[in-house]
């Protein structure tokens, strides 16, 4: 069974993406930070170990971009908040070890991806933690069901969404990885 990396890709547009890093660098200069991210995230995380998917969104015109490499094969994100559309990026991946990631994490390498997929060979579930409460990797078996409560009642962009994620795969076997941090406001990019 095949070893999926979905990678959780916006539309670099301005006031479409990255708004808190653009409410302290401008909007134009977010989405050209994460435009200049995401390529560089593809490029570094490629490995014949597993497969790269693209989530992408807005659905319509993400499957349409000129912006992602053409090589790499795309999924909609579909509607829902971010629960939603994680769930159904890790319910729609092939049988196997699925990990999921956002495109705002600079320091994240093949090496942490490799863990992650080491770790679900002893776990059901694995989470790379960040700093400020979030996660910055989820990844599953994917041999049977995921767990049907998987993201019931998370606070997103709170301290909280780790300890809430975590609550709803209680009974699960988890496994944590290294600390890492996304990008969220202009101290992350210097932090």
């Amino acid at each position: 069974m095949r070893r999926t990396l979905v990678i959780m890709v916006k539309e670099p547009r301005p006031g479409r993406v990255k708004t808190r890093l653009g409410r302290d660098i401008g909007m134009t200069g977010a989405a050209w930070w994460f435009r200049h991210q995401t390529r560089s995230l593809t490029r570094r995380l490629r490995d014949p170990r597993w497969q790269i998917v693209l989530a992408v969104s807005p659905d319509r015109e993400g499957m349409r971009s000129r912006v992602w490499p053409v090589d790499l094969p795309r999924a909609a994100q579909g509607r829902g908040d971010l629960g939603d559309r994680m769930g159904r990026m890790l319910r729609a991946a092939p049988k196997g070890p699925v990990c999921l990631i956002g495109a705002d994490i600079p320091g994240i390498t093949r090496g942490h991806i490799a863990r992650a997929f080491n770790a679900l060979g002893r776990a059901e579930m694995v989470f790379g933690p960040a700093p400020d409460g979030g996660y910055w990797l989820v990844g599953a078996q994917r041999y049977g069901a995921i767990p049907a409560r998987l993201f019931q009642d998370v606070r997103w962009s709170t301290e909280y969404a780790l300890a809430d994620t975590l609550a709803s795969v209680r009974g699960h076997r988890v496994a944590l990885l290294d600390h890492l941090r996304d990008v969220d406001t202009v101290a992350d990019l210097h932090g």
